[in-house]
């Protein structure tokens, strides 16, 4: 009797394992910032994450797909912290998002050690595309310093003779500033650096900026402090003595607070909402109908794109998730269709794309919002690409 049980038992496990192999998810870990005055780009970032999903029905591969969100807190311990459940606890198959730099640095090698996908949908140290970079890590945004190279060049055709330059003292700071003064052919007269995140008075910044008897003022600041700055710029008389030019400083979230102050503010971007391709045209306007009054951003393009690149390599292995090296092979080509439209990635993992000039208009509803002008550069690669070890 007693074997016969046993037989039976062994026959339903064997029937029941490929059932149990199809009803297993697809898990993705996705860290970004959802409380205090960030927790608006961490909130675009998601919505666009689960906008994606939503055109994939969800699946991924045949299999359902679980996301597990964590708030980093815009704090680099505390992101280290979630990083780690997410790979330890939670057995995540990717992780994805990471708005700042210093909180990725400080949760990488976790990521890698553990031989989990990270793909950062905006974060991008200098470090990661060079001695940092690895087989288990890309990027679906760019390189810090590639945005400000390409307003550099913008700022050159205009003829910009000199500029005083303003960021925040962290990693993304300082790559941006560092990326404007490699193409920026005129005088930098100055450079001031900011506690992060907390200083939100730019005052004594812009008084010294006024005083230098520089020509412009290039300036990075993301989410809350770029609303503040630019409107402590507008109300100091500067935009009429001073022209303002900017990475990351006017985008679809912070206009609604800046308003007219943004009008005439160009930036510089790798996305904007009015690229003319299909994908794009059905994501900025599903996300719209999705979320009532609220309009996407390049983070929430990014992080599209992100489902999108992880949705590639899992359709590649027929969802069996353990096929690393077949999984990193398929990421490599960018065989999906990016809402940027078709770019190529450098042997680092980083995005070979174009850049763009973005203005601010006001559209039929008399509303603002962002539209692209030119294109500044073409399939641009990073500059630190060579200091990567992997081929």
């Amino acid at each position: 009797m007693k074997m016969k049980l046993l037989a039976a038992a062994s026959a339903l496990a064997l029937l029941s394992a490929p059932a149990l192999a199809q009803t297993k998810t697809v898990k993705i870990g996705f860290i970004t910032t959802l409380s205090g005055p960030q927790a608006i780009i961490g909130n675009d970032m998601r919505n666009s994450f689960e906008l994606a999903l939503d055109h994939l029905g969800r699946k991924m591969g045949g299999k359902p797909v679980e996301v597990i969100y964590e708030d980093d807190g815009q704090k680099p311990d505390v992101g280290k912290q979630k990083t780690e459940k997410l790979i330890q606890s939670d057995k995540v198959d990717f992780i994805a998002g990471y708005i700042w730099s210093n909180v990725l640095l400080a949760s990488l090698k976790t990521a890698v050690d553990s031989k989990t996908f990270l793909i950062s949908a905006n974060a991008g140290p200098s470090q990661l595309a060079g001695e940092l970079c690895s087989p288990y890590v890309f990027s679906t945004s760019w390189q810090n310093d590639q945005t400000p190279q390409a307003m550099g060049q913008y700022m050159n055709q205009k003829g910009v003779k000199s500029v005083f330059l303003i960021g925040p003292n962290y990693a993304a700071g300082k790559d941006m500033l560092a990326g404007l003064k490699s193409t920026f052919k005129g005088e930098v007269v100055g450079e001031e650096y900011t506690v992060w995140p907390s200083q939100l008075d730019f005052s004594a910044e812009l008084t010294k900026a006024k005083n230098s008897k520089a020509e412009s003022i290039f300036v990075f600041y993301p989410g809350a402090a770029g609303v503040q700055f630019l409107n402590q710029y507008a109300q100091a008389g500067l935009k009429a003595q001073m022209p303002l030019y900017t990475a990351f400083t006017v985008d679809e979230l912070s206009l609604p607070l800046q308003k007219d102050n943004a009008i005439g503010i160009p930036g510089a971007q790798q996305w904007v909402n009015d690229l003319p391709n299909a994908e794009n045209k059905k994501f900025v306007e599903d996300y719209r109908k999705k979320y009532t009054g609220l309009r996407p951003t390049y983070y929430g393009a990014q992080s599209y794109d992100a489902a999108q690149l992880i949705n590639s390599a899992v359709v590649a292995v027929k969802g069996d998730t353990s096929k690393k090296d077949e999984m990193k092979a398929e990421m490599e080509k960018a065989n999906f269709k990016s809402l940027r439209g078709p770019f190529k990635y450098g042997k680092n993992h980083i995005p070979i794309q174009n850049f763009y000039l973005q203005d601010v208009v006001k559209d039929a509803d008399g509303q603002l919002s962002l539209k692209t002008v030119a294109t500044i550069v073409k399939d641009d690669q990073d500059r630190f690409v060579d200091k990567c070890p992997m081929k």
